[in-house]
C-alpha cells in the first residue's frame, strides 16, 4: 500500500534548494498525509538520499514507504555503474547509510541493463529481498518486453517478482499507454510515475513569448532545464497548454491539480510523484489525490493538447552501454 501522491526528490534535494527548505517540504509531506518517499542514489550526487535520511529522521520507520534505486553511477570507477551483482550489493550498502534505515520498502533498477546478464540482477535482488534489506523491487523505464522476460525468469528461477515500474507520465508523454499498462494490468504490476507536471510545463507557468519565471526548473541548470528545454522553447504548445487553464477550473482544481488528477485516472497507476522547492506547493498538489475527472473532460484534454502528445512506446529507452 502507497499514498496516491508520493514524494520524490530528484533535483531538488542537495541540489536546487537548501536542506532547510527540503525538510519543510517533507514535513509538509508528512502533515499532508504522504507516506512513500522516492529518491535514487544518482541524485545529487548521493546528496539527496542523504538530506532525505536526515529529513525522515524520527518518523515511525514502519508508517513510511521509502523508494530507492541503482543502475546510474554513483563514482568513477568502471563498477561504480549498472546492474552487476557486484554494484547492486555495494549500493544497497551506501543507500541504507545515508538513508539511516536498515532496509527499503523498494528497490528499484533505475534502467535496463544490457551489459549483466538478467538473470545475474535478479538473483541480486533476490538475495536482497531475502537478507531483509529490500521489501520488493521494482523497475524503472523498462519496455514491456524486458518487464516480461523479468518475470518469466523470475517464475522459472523462483525468484521474488517485480512489482511496480517507475515511467515518466503525464498528459503530454503516453508511451506507457500501449504496451507496459496492459502487460503490467495482466501481470499484477503497478506505475509509480515521476514527472506528472512535465517537469513544471503543465503548471501553465511557462508563458508563450516570455522568458521562463526567475527561479523556476528552466532557468537552473542545477535543476534539470536540460529536460524541459524543448517544451518551454515550444510556443504552440505553450499556447494550448494555457488553453487547459479553464478546464482546470471547470473543475474546481488549478493547473498542476489538473495534470495529477489527469495521471491518476489511468488505474494502474498507484501513485503519482511530486517533488517540490516549498512546503505550499505540497499541500496544493495533495488536493488531487481522490479527484475524478469526467469523461468529457478528458476528451477535451486530448482534443487541446493534440499534435504534442507522444505515444511511441519506443521512447522508452535505456542506454545500449552503461553510462
Amino acid at each position: 500500500m502507497v499514498s496516491e501522491i508520493s514524494y520524490g526528490n530528484w533535483i531538488t534535494h542537495g541540489s536546487q534548494v537548501e536542506e532547510e527548505a527540503a525538510v519543510a517540504c517533507v514535513n509538509a509531506a508528512l502533515d499532508e498525509g504522504i507516506t512513500t518517499f522516492d529518491t535514487a542514489d544518482v541524485y545529487a550526487g548521493t546528496r539527496a538520499e542523504s538530506v532525505l535520511g536526515r529529513a525522515l529522521k524520527g518518523q515511525r520507520r514502519e508508517s513510511l514507504e521509502i523508494f530507492t534505486k541503482v543502475y546510474w553511477p554513483t563514482g568513477e570507477g568502471r563498477n561504480d555503474r549498472g546492474l552487476s551483482r557486484k554494484h547492486i550489493m555495494e549500493s544497497i550498502n551506501g543507500s541504507l547509510k545515508r538513508l539511516q534505515t536498515d532496509y527499503v520498502d523498494l528497490y528499484q533498477a533505475h534502467r535496463f541493463d544490457y551489459e549483466t546478464p538478467l538473470e545475474e540482477t535478479l538473483r541480486a535482488f533476490d538475495d536482497l529481498v531475502r537478507q531483509g534489506k529490500v521489501l520488493y523491487i521494482g523497475v524503472s523505464e523498462w519496455t514491456a518486453e524486458q518487464i516480461a522476460r523479468a518475470l518469466k525468469i523470475a517464475d522459472d528461477m523462483g525468484f521474488d517478482r517485480i512489482v511496480s515500474n517507475q515511467p515518466q507520465y503525464n498528459m503530454l508523454w503516453r508511451v506507457i499507454e500501449t504496451e507496459v499498462v496492459p502487460l503490467c494490468e495482466k501481470e499484477g504490476l503497478g506505475q509509480v510515475v515521476f514527472s506528472p507536471l512535465q517537469q513544471g510545463v503543465l503548471t501553465g507557468k511557462y508563458l508563450p513569448g516570455q522568458p521562463p519565471p526567475a527561479g523556476s526548473r528552466a532557468t537552473d541548470d542545477k535543476s534539470g532545464a536540460n529536460f524541459i528545454a524543448r517544451h518551454v522553447g515550444n510556443e504552440d504548445l505553450l499556447t494550448r497548454v494555457q488553453r487547459l487553464k479553464p478546464l482546470a477550473e471547470q473543475a474546481g482544481l488549478d493547473m498542476a491539480q489538473l495534470a495529477l488528477a489527469w495521471v491518476l485516472q489511468n488505474g494502474n497507476v498507484s501513485s503519482a510523484i511530486i517533488g517540490a522547492t516549498r512546503p505550499e506547493q505540497v499541500r496544493g498538489n495533495v488536493k488531487a489525490a481522490g479527484v475524478k475527472l469526467g469523461d468529457d473532460l478528458l476528451a477535451e484534454i486530448d482534443k487541446v493538447l493534440e499534435g504534442h502528445i507522444e505515444r511511441d512506446p519506443a521512447k522508452t529507452v535505456s542506454p545500449a552501454q552503461r553510462p
